[in-house]
């Protein structure tokens, strides 16, 4: 019951305007936060076809003690979800009227002339265009084990490995039961989309990470040298916090910040199933962090991914909550410029990456170019990945070193990138960036952009 309740509740809340889904949820204080978040997602996905089901079957009618909204996420769960696996009285409710809806559910497919649950989807709320075509992305995650030994255990399971792609069209036609080598990043394979492995070994040990291929190219830009100081600014839930763990290969120190007490304990969970050491987490806004404090001084790299619109998050963020108004993009506008110019404030900085999950303007080149006017020449933009092929926008002379990503064209979720680093570094700093515009010191010398990484001599723990 403790599931189906706060999803009602938070759907309750969206109504009253009392929040956006993700504040929501994390206000719930569920303990599983990302088992909640995807049911409220994808009980609004559904909430039209969900309202013509209860109207039909007269639900509500016949069962005067239940909401509306809790109605709806029971019945998503029953005939589209994982089929209610749990909720006590109200499960057996609804199990009560399982043959009314499911009639009720096959009289529409009959009349909107369709076959799958899908279909019954408006085009907005099935993702938009090319949503429901991003692949499974899965980081292997090189603190626990290598790329060639997770290649042999899905092999082992079944899999077909295909290599590394060519193209985004080869990841655009997986199928099945095949798999690639990501053609851009060198530890990232790539699974037809809704490929499912929460349940699988390699994902519950820590020895995969299942993040969307944008999300991971903050973390490969950032590119800290080994032994190096690092600061994740905003990092629940953590997986970017990994990623950086694993390119140091665990030597160096990361500051990890965030605000929320829960997201922080749940952080600290998966960094430690993933086997990082040497990081620090802190409930504090990055905004109250002195860069003058001797904790601090020398810290080179800052990754900052601050809050957004999350217009770009094609598959799980609901419709209203990409359509931001103008007020709210003012607003988080406002919080990201001070944010960023805040990062760019620490004394020993050399790289900073900036990086949303927004596709509008305002939360991305419109920030970056008024904050790099606003420290003269201190910092300069850098072209970080070229072979990349969405740029930014042409809001300012330079923005095109900017990074863009989107399910029609990268076959990702929508995402921005920015790579700053101070003047007078350029140098050394630049030699330093990863392979897609250079060497790439974390997966060896002359290594290609997205090339496989050279077999270890000596292997990490074998799955």
């Amino acid at each position: 019951m403790a599931l189906y309740g706060a999803a009602a509740a938070v759907l309750e809340g969206l109504e009253r305007g009392a929040g956006g889904v993700k504040a929501l949820v994390f206000q719930s204080r569920f303990p599983h936060v990302r088992q909640l978040y995807a049911l409220v997602s994808e009980t609004l996905r559904y909430s039209a076809v969900l309202e013509e089901l209860l109207a039909g079957a007269a639900l509500l009618r016949a069962e005067k003690k239940l909401s509306p909204q809790l109605a709806k996420v029971l019945v998503y769960d029953l005939l589209f979800g994982k089929g209610l696996k749990c909720g006590g009285r109200w499960k057996a409710l609804a199990r009560r009227h399982r043959a009314r809806l499911e009639a009720e559910l096959a009289r529409l497919k009959v009349r909107r002339k369709v076959s799958g649950n899908e279909e019954l989807l408006a085009p907005a709320q099935a993702g938009g265009p090319g949503a429901s075509q991003v692949p499974r992305y899965v980081r292997v995650n090189t603190l626990r084990t290598c790329v060639d030994d997770v290649i042999e255990f899905f092999k082992r399971e079944g899999y077909c490995y295909l290599g590394k792609a060519a193209s985004v069209e080869e990841l655009r036609s997986l199928s099945g039961k095949k798999f690639l080598l990501d053609l851009h990043l060198p530890e990232l394979l790539v699974f037809p989309p809704q490929t499912d492995f929460h349940d699988n070994v390699l994902y519950t040990s820590g020895h995969i990470i299942l993040q969307d291929k944008a999300s991971c190219l903050p973390a490969f830009l950032l590119s800290p040298a080994a032994g190096a100081h690092v600061i994740d600014a905003c990092a629940a839930p953590g997986n970017k916090t990994s990623h950086l763990a694993a390119i140091l290969k665990n030597k160096g120190q990361i500051f990890a910040f965030d605000v929320d007490t829960k997201r922080l304990a749940t952080m600290s969970t998966m960094l430690t199933r993933a086997g990082v050491t040497g990081f620090q987490l802190a409930q504090q806004d990055f905004l109250t962090v002195d860069p003058g404090d001797p904790k601090y001084s020398k810290v080179a790299y800052i990754l900052l991914d601050p809050s957004c619109s999350g217009s770009g998050m094609v598959n799980r963020v609901p419709v209203a909550e990409a359509a931001a108004s103008a007020e709210r993009l003012q607003a988080l506008a406002g919080f990201q410029r001070k944010v960023l110019s805040h990062g760019l404030s620490f004394p020993a900085l050399r790289r900073l990456v900036y990086s949303t999950c927004s596709l509008h303007r305002e939360e991305n080149e419109d920030v970056v170019g008024a904050v790099l006017q606003e420290w003269g020449s201190a910092f300069r933009l850098v072209d970080a990945f070229p072979g990349w092929p969405c740029r930014g926008l042409a809001a300012f002379p330079g923005a095109e070193s900017c990074l863009r990503a989107s399910a029609a064209d990268t076959l990702t979720q929508g995402f921005f990138v920015a790579v700053l680093e101070r003047r007078g570094d350029g140098a050394a700093a630049s030699r330093s960036l990863p392979a897609a515009a250079g060497d790439s010191p974390q997966h060896g010398e002359g290594t290609e952009p997205g090339a496989a990484p050279k077999k270890r001599r000596r292997k990490k723990q074998r799955v």
